[in-house]
């Protein structure tokens, strides 16, 4: 479902961010997947997807931002990439791998076709090898794309990786790119071993290759030995009379490389996806684990002319495989209660071998997800891997459904805390709306004490997991009953740290209305509505709590789907408790008149804010203005007054140059306001 609210769009790219983050670090840096390419891609694109509609809310810590992996700490010695390590974008149908050539095409201002080569591409672990005058010096992992870990050692135990380059005059200094893999016959021996030994096996290739480079203490030879590098890229280095990608590739086999023997120059957009379909038709008999095919533009000049993004060059694309499909029986459906509140009904499935992995769960999403698939207790699904551990069901076989099967209806309560379960008007999830539900505790406090709600400075993610795991906080409220002598007894926690965890928790204490609305965690109140409806009720939280929908509807920049939010929640006995609860442990807030001008010279002028402007930070102007009449709205309208424009604006900018709207820089602004 598209999203169309700012506040929405806002919490859905926090959990989009955090989501990627988590499947990041499960991956690279703990050794234990959840996800398939498959589902990562989808949340990856999803928020490329509410990004590109709301770019102003695109935060400097997303995935999208950077390339590869996270670092893994201290472990092993930071490696700078002289050249970055770039991702690619992702193609995952021919039309969208047609649009890859068009654009091609448009950059290069040609209508002429253009030659691509066309190379499998592998499902490992990409590395970068610096030599030195021939001799290998270091091998890195990608990392960010910029900085990589350290792992020469381990990478001269890959036998296909060479000690030195098998060149009569090698360059000075050559940077080259590749996959490290494993082969799906030494991964099976590999697991084999490890089951032998009682230890759990591999997920999968990809991940044991990866694994394999971070070992670092007790080094597993064996595993290393089993291990595989493709080179494809000449990143420095590359002889002066190479001119394509398939004159590099020729290279880096003269130098003793291993190269995709599958590699070939496609002379235009149609032979590539022969390449691509020839490919796919090879997949389940190839010795290596291929999950697409990549086409990158055969000419270097022409990869020049086109140019690369922050995150990825323009000349080159990821053509990616549908996933694999199996059969198997819907045993059971059974509703999980996400951290967040979210119910989701989790199909449980007679275990199948699917792409390489044994699945046993699916995730169902939704009521409407489950309604619109027809999914039953005992129907034989097709499920495909979406997932290395919780696939998707593509749909059911009605043929096989047994007789007596009934439809399936999500729950009216929350089955871990039984508070009657909300889904809001237009919205496909149902959830919890119970502030204090043991399943999300963690997750609210953490959201409670947040900077932009509560500000409780020093109450992060792992302290309150602590305090969550030993029952010393089982509501939200119970972090203001906590006190210095409980925190000392705490891991790692010396009474300084427990007093000023203390003095935090009292500072906080004093907050605004608006902030201790967006503490509560209402779906759709972020800040912008939370400041609304502080200004509205003159901070008179019992106004609000008591005010009928309409009523709220009506504020203006609110709206139906907020106002149904706000009521129900505060409709559920246990948050209103909640709430008395924190107030007679201190919390309050100032009441009084409302905040916007009632005159001004801005009194009804809009304006939007982009970009930075020098010794004037946006809350800061934002305040200004609303003291001067006027009011600050996300997005530019044809009912924009102006949009105030400071260094490296954002797309908002060339929004009111189209639509006519007069546009400030930081000096107009300031003679508006009469400074």
């Amino acid at each position: 479902m598209a999203i169309s609210d700012r506040a929405e769009a806002e919490r859905r790219i926090d959990w989009l961010v955090a989501e990627l983050k988590r499947h990041d670090i499960l991956y690279y840096l703990r050794d234990r997947p959840e996800l398939s390419d498959a589902a990562y891609d989808r949340l990856r694109r999803e928020l490329e997807e509410v990004e590109a509609r709301w770019p102003d809310l695109v935060r400097a810590d997303s995935p999208t931002q950077r390339v590869g992996a996270p670092i893994g700490g201290a472990s092993f010695a930071p490696v700078e990439h002289r050249v970055p390590m770039l991702s690619l974008d992702n193609a995952m149908s021919e039309a969208e791998l047609r649009a890859f050539d068009e654009r091609v095409r448009r950059l290069l201002d040609t209508t002429a076709p253009v030659e691509y080569v066309g190379e499998l591409k592998l499902d490992g672990a990409a590395v970068e090898l610096i030599y030195e005058a021939g001799r290998l010096e270091v091998g890195s992992t990608r990392g960010d794309g910029r900085v990589g870990e350290d792992v020469t050692a381990n990478l001269r135990a890959v036998l296909t990786i060479p000690e030195r380059l098998a060149a009569g005059q090698p360059p000075a200094l050559a940077s080259i790119r590749g996959e490290v893999v494993i082969p799906l016959q030494a991964f099976a021996r590999l697991n084999r071993l490890r089951e032998a030994r009682g230890e759990e096996p591999f997920v999968n290739p990809r991940n044991a290759a990866a694994g394999s480079l971070r070992q670092r203490e007790e080094v597993d030879l064996e595993r290393l030995r089993s291990l595989e590098f493709r080179a494809y890229a000449i990143a420095e280095g590359l002889p002066a009379e190479a001119a394509t990608q398939a004159d590099a590739l020729a290279c880096l086999r003269e130098w003793g490389f291993a190269v995709s023997d599958a590699a070939r120059v496609c002379r235009d957009v149609d032979d590539a996806l022969a390449f691509h379909a020839a490919a796919l038709a090879t997949r389940d008999r190839l010795p290596i684990e291929v999950d697409g095919t990549v086409f990158k533009l055969n000419r270097f000049d022409q990869q020049r002319d086109v140019g690369t993004l922050p995150r990825s060059p323009r000349w080159a694309i990821a053509f990616k495989f549908p996933p694999q499909q199996e059969h198997t029986v819907v045993e059971a459906i059974e509703v999980n209660v996400g951290r967040t509140g979210a119910l989701t009904p989790v199909a449980k499935l007679r275990p199948v071998f699917v792409g390489g992995v044994t699945v046993s769960n699916a995730s169902l999403h939704n009521q409407d997800e489950v309604e619109r698939k027809d999914v039953r207790v005992g129907d034989t699904v097709v499920v495909q891997r979406a997932g290395d551990v919780i696939p998707q069901v593509v749909r059911v076989v009605p043929a096989l459904r047994p007789q007596g099967a009934k439809p399936w209806r999500m729950p009216s309560r929350c089955p871990v805390c039984r508070a009657e379960a909300v889904r809001l008007e237009g919205e496909a999830v149902t959830r919890c709306p119970n502030l204090d539900c043991p399943a999300q505790l963690a997750n609210n406090v953490r959201h409670f004490a947040s900077r932009g709600a509560l500000d409780i400075e020093g109450l992060g993610e792992k302290l309150v997991e602590q305090l969550v795991a030993q029952g010393l906080v089982k509501r939200v409220s119970d972090v203001f009953r906590l006190d210095a002598e409980t925190l000392t007894g705490l891991d790692r926690m010396g009474a300084k740290s427990a007093a000023n965890r203390i003095a935090a928790l009292e500072r906080a204490r004093q907050t605004t209305l608006a902030r201790f609305l967006i503490a509560l965690g209402i779906r759709h109140v972020g800040a912008g509505v939370a400041e609304l409806l502080a200004d509205h009720y003159a901070g008179d939280l019992d106004a609000l709590m008591n005010a009928p929908r309409e009523e709220i509807e009506a504020i203006p920049g609110v709206g139906p789907t907020i106002a149904e939010s706000l009521v129900r929640s505060f409709a559920d006995p246990r948050n209103r408790r909640e709430i008395e609860e924190l107030r007679a442990l201190g919390v309050r807030w100032p009441k009084g008149e409302r905040r916007v001008a009632r005159e001004g010279p801005l009194l009804g002028k809009t304006f939007v804010l982009t970009g930075t402007l020098p010794g004037l930070g946006r809350d800061e102007a934002k305040r200004r203005i609303e003291d001067a009449g006027g009011k600050v709205t996300a997005s530019v309208s044809k009912k924009t007054s102006y949009v105030v424009a400071g260094a490296d604006p954002g797309s908002k900018l060339a929004k009111a140059e189209e639509l006519g709207v007069a546009v400030l820089d930081q000096a107009g602004l300031e003679a508006l306001l009469g400074d």
